[in-house]
């Protein structure tokens, strides 16, 4: 009985042993785990405010900038923000060349004495009048016996002057087309009408009796000559009524127009006007172009 009595006891004792070392664990894990919170938010608190408050701008004491500088926190940050900006910075430059490899650049090359290069299309040519021709244009008739309005200009330069030819050819007053693709067509005629003075005096000579006219019309016209087709087709038509000069200046007046269309190689493009008489063949007054654009 006595054996078995204390044999209980020191059950209770192991078991009361156990509990208390058990209750100590216990007590010791949350101390450790709460300590190690309070430490884990304390260091995060301090790294973010390393990270914002690094800003050696601020300092306005030269000693407390120098301390900063020897702070191993202050050269983390700076090191993150030198990456930082190394980075966009290299990211924005990939981003640019690649958009100046697409696209068309608007800045001009530059010739080695410094002066601005302007490069000229691949085709290009533009042709300006001359004012003494040996083949001045005549009339050509109506479009049911030339197949096209007006009279044809062919006085025009190709080679002199502010005239230039780029891959194309100027044959009888004509631009040879070389290759196919969307070109820019331009043209502009320049008159010289007399006065009502000298007209009514002309008409006297010849007639004996003026007739006064109130205008005259001025049209220009851009035709197109196909291998394949015949006739010449109309591209662009510009016209204008203008009123006979009164006093004893003549008139002056001019006609521009310009378009696009799309040409095939060996095709042909000329101007021809309502009345080449009148016409002013300077280079800087008449003239006749076209351009590929794409």
């Amino acid at each position: 009985m006595a054996m078995s009595v204390s044999l209980q006891c020191l059950g209770l004792i192991i078991l009361g042993a156990i509990l208390v070392q058990t209750i100590a664990v216990a007590v010791s894990f949350m101390y450790f785990n709460k300590a190690l919170n309070t430490m884990q938010e304390s260091f995060s608190g301090s790294s973010v405010s390393c990270l914002i408050n690094a800003n050696p701008h601020l300092d306005s004491d030269a000693s407390a900038a120098e301390d900063r500088r020897s702070d191993p926190c202050w050269q983390v940050t700076q090191q993150l923000h030198y990456l930082i900006e190394k980075n966009m910075a290299d990211k924005f430059q990939n981003e640019i060349s690649s958009a100046m490899k697409n696209e068309p650049t608007g800045a001009l090359p530059v010739a080695s004495d410094g002066a601005r290069v302007v490069p000229l299309p691949k085709v290009a040519a533009h042709v300006t009048g001359v004012v003494s021709s040996t083949d001045p244009p005549t009339a050509e008739g109506s479009r049911s016996s030339r197949g096209h309005m007006g009279e044809r200009v062919r006085s025009w330069e190709g080679q002199k002057g502010l005239s230039f030819l780029q891959n194309m050819e100027l044959k009888g007053g004509e631009l040879l087309v070389p290759r196919a693709g969307l070109y820019y067509i331009y043209a502009q005629t320049y008159f010289r009408l007399p006065s009502a003075a000298e007209t009514e005096g002309e008409a006297k000579g010849h007639m004996g009796d003026a007739r006064e006219e109130d205008g005259a019309e001025l049209v220009q016209y851009i035709y197109k000559k196909m291998s394949s087709y015949p006739v010449p087709i109309l591209l662009m038509k510009s016209s204008r009524t203008v009123c006979w000069p009164r006093g004893q200046e003549p008139g002056l007046f001019s006609l521009h127009q310009a378009g696009t269309a799309f040409l095939q190689p060996a095709d042909r493009l000329f101007v021809a006007v309502s009345n080449a008489s009148a016409m002013e063949m300077d280079g800087r007054a008449s003239y006749f172009g076209a351009f590929l654009v794409g």
